[in-house]
């Protein structure tokens, strides 16, 4: 199986919040979006994710922080890749203004960020790193990660970080056949309280 991989561009938005929201539950019935944005109707989810993909503030939602593999003409996988010191979080807050929450969705994203790490400005980071159902191991997620990869190093960096929820263990197998290893954990009550799941992991690899 061919499978081809090119930058994400705006036309990409509904594939990547789909891959978005995917990665975000990791198995889980509730994930951050659903807090974010205050419903558990996947349809509402997705069309406010692919609003958020699309902002004029560059979150790491952005369409154009993205990767995507194609097979056949298909999509059929993702792989976002964001710089800490440019998709802050204020960012990311003012991302989600634009796609139509108010002001009261600071609050509710203290819940994330309480779990959060010291993320390292010289690093970049991975995430929402999926695939269709059906392309599971025909070598998708690694191509993804070797370009990924391949364009960090033209971009000057040397490490890379991805965080992962405590327990994902699909997520965390994988990441750790490409070589990274656990830099910190870190266990929040709130979080396994809205999430179910007791906290983050936090991988990086050098390369």
């Amino acid at each position: 199986m061919a499978i081809t991989i090119r930058k994400a561009t705006e036309n990409d938005s509904a594939f990547l919040a789909q891959m978005i929201l995917q990665s975000s539950r990791a198995e889980k019935i509730e994930c951050v979006f659903n807090l974010i944005f205050q419903t558990n109707d996947t349809k509402v989810l997705l069309e406010n994710i692919e609003k958020l993909t699309k902002t004029k503030a560059k979150s790491q939602c952005h369409y154009s922080n993205f990767l995507v593999a194609e097979s056949d003409g298909k999509l059929v996988g993702s792989l976002c890749s964001y710089e800490p010191r440019i998709s802050t979080k204020q960012v990311f807050l003012n991302a989600l203004l634009e796609s139509g929450c108010d002001e009261t969705v600071s609050e509710r994203l203290e819940v994330l960020y309480g779990c959060d790490f010291d993320l390292n400005n010289r690093t970049l980071m991975f995430d929402y790193m999926e695939e269709l159902e059906g392309f599971v191991d025909v070598g998708v997620m690694k191509a993804l990660m070797q370009k990924s990869l391949l364009n960090a190093r033209l971009k000057g960096y040397r490490i890379a970080q991805s965080i992962v929820e405590i327990g994902s263990l699909e997520a965390l197998l994988f990441y750790r056949k490409l070589g990274f290893t656990k830099v910190q954990e870190k266990e929040c009550e709130l979080y396994k309280e809205k999430f179910g799941r007791a906290g983050l992991v936090l991988l990086a690899i050098e390369f």
